[in-house]
Parts: structure tokens; sequence; C-alpha cells
């Protein structure tokens, strides 16, 4: 565990901090154009960004993908029950604190260095109600009562690869038991060619949802490359137009599949189940580099 010498009191070093945590080598790297913006990498992959000066400012792809899925699951500034399964430095929980406010959250993150470490040094904003419980996604999730969550967020990597046991029809039964009616699951699936993973994900959501959407560079539909795609689920209709309009908006612009494009797209994928679930393919190594 190591860490570079602090430039003040209540400051982070410019060089950055390194420590140890439990899902392996955690970095805070400063963002040279945001002064007070760090970039959370764990074992050399990004996992997060987080501005404490602008918690409503977004910089990763996938991450701006699930703002867009916030801003629209309610009428503006209307406070939201959101549980965050998989936490890194709650940026998502930040954002809809500081564009919802009054939001109730429940962030289950599994790696307590990784969750002691966020809190010293990316601290919350006190005011904000927003509960980090470091436990396995699936056990907090569990704990979360009855038709509670107007929105559920799945972004959970370990190693880079989602764990098996987040990606069956099984899991997403405790998603729609937490969910009111109507409310919006969103999950960060990431996957590369052939997309055997990414269909197989969203043929189990189809099998448990009425609604579907999917937001992701073209690239990575396309089967070029490997990145990161973000489902939005639900039973109450989604604001596609909406959604597609922001998404093709963005940076790097995305495009949004649904309704029966987003089925064939599966190529006839079977939904998954615990006992048949795998992890997520790794990364390559050039996605980090």
């Amino acid at each position: 565990m190591g860490r570079a010498r602090n430039s003040g009191r209540g400051q982070v070093a410019v060089e950055g901090v390194v420590e140890q945590v439990d899902g392996g080598v955690a970095r805070l790297v400063p963002d040279r154009e945001r002064v007070r913006g760090r970039t959370l990498l764990i074992d050399g992959a990004p996992q997060s960004h987080v501005d404490l000066d602008d918690p409503a400012y977004l910089s990763f792809e996938y991450q701006r993908r699930f703002g867009h899925v916030v801003d629209l699951v309610a009428p503006p500034g209307k406070p939201l029950q959101a549980v965050h399964l998989g936490g890194g430095a709650c940026t998502l929980a930040r954002y809809v604190a500081a564009t919802r406010p009054r939001s109730t959250q429940q962030v289950v993150e599994r790696d307590a260095a990784l969750v002691r470490l966020v809190r010293r040094e990316l601290p919350l904003d006190p005011k904000a109600r927003i509960r980090v419980r470091s436990t396995d996604a699936r056990e907090g999730l569990a704990k979360v009562p009855d038709g509670w969550a107007g929105l559920v967020v799945a972004d959970v990597f370990s190693g880079a690869r989602t764990p098996a046991h987040l990606t069956s029809t099984e899991f997403l039964d405790d998603v729609r038991r937490a969910l009111a009616p109507g409310g919006v699951y969103a999950a960060n699936l990431a996957d590369g060619p052939p997309l055997a993973h990414l269909r197989g994900q969203i043929a189990t959501a189809a099998a448990r949802f009425a609604e579907l959407a999917l937001i992701a560079d073209p690239a990575v539909l396309r089967g070029k490359r490997f990145g990161n795609a973000v489902l939005v689920a639900s039973d109450a209709p989604l604001p596609i137009a909406e959604l597609t309009r922001r998404a093709a908006s963005d940076p790097h612009p995305g495009r949004v599949q649904h309704g029966r494009d987003l089925i064939d797209f599966t190529g006839g994928a079977a939904p998954v189940t615990d006992r048949a679930a795998v992890a997520s393919p790794a990364p390559p190594a050039s996605v980090f580099h």
C-alpha cells in the first residue's frame, strides 16, 4: 500500500493515491482539466470518474448513458429511491443526489477497503441520502424491501468481468421484486465479438421485462470492438425517442436498439439461469491502453 505525499491538509496529492483494496490495486488519478476530478482505476482498469466540484459531470461514455436514464426515469428534479449494485467511486449516486435532491439511495459495494478509500479521498456530500453497504451485490439486493426502488442500476465488475451470479433470470427476479411498479432497471454490460454474452443478457432480460432498450456504440453493436452497452428494462414504456436523441448527441454518439430489432439482435440466444451462468468475458489488454 502506498500513497504520494499530500500538498496540504485535506487535499489529494497531485501525484495521486495508490492503495491496495480487496479487489486489487486501486489508483486515484488526478484529472488535469478538473481541479477536483479523479479517475479510479483497479489493477489498471478504469472504474469511475468523479468531480467533487461538479458531481453532475459524467466523464465516462457508459456513465453518461446511465445519466440519460436517470434524467428520464421520472419528471425533472423529482426525488428517486435508487439502488446501485456496484459502487466504485459512487459516481452515479452522486449524480442522482445532485440532479434529484432529497433522493434516497442505497449503494452496494462488496469491496470494503475500496469503500473506505473513497470515503476518505472522495467524501460524499453529508447532506446526500446515500447509504453504502459493503456486501455482495445479490446479498445486498435481497435486503431491499419489496417494491422500494424506482431505479436499480447494476454496474458490478470483478477483475473487469461481471460475476456470473449477476447475469441470470433468478437475479433479475430479485431485481423485479425490489422495483416499484413501472420502475426501471439499468445494467452496464461489457462484451466484444462475437457478442455471445451481450445477446444472452438481452434474452435474459426479455424473459423478465416487457420493455427493453440497449444503448451502445455502433461499432460495439456490429461486433467490431470490445466495449460497454447499457441495457434498460422496465414493465412500463421506455422513453425511446428521448433516449435516442440524447445518445446520438453524446461526444461519442451511441445508438439505441429496442423492440423487434433488439430481439432479432439476440439471434435466438436463450435466457441465462443460475445453473448455466458464467462471468462476462475478460476485455482484451488493448482496451486499457
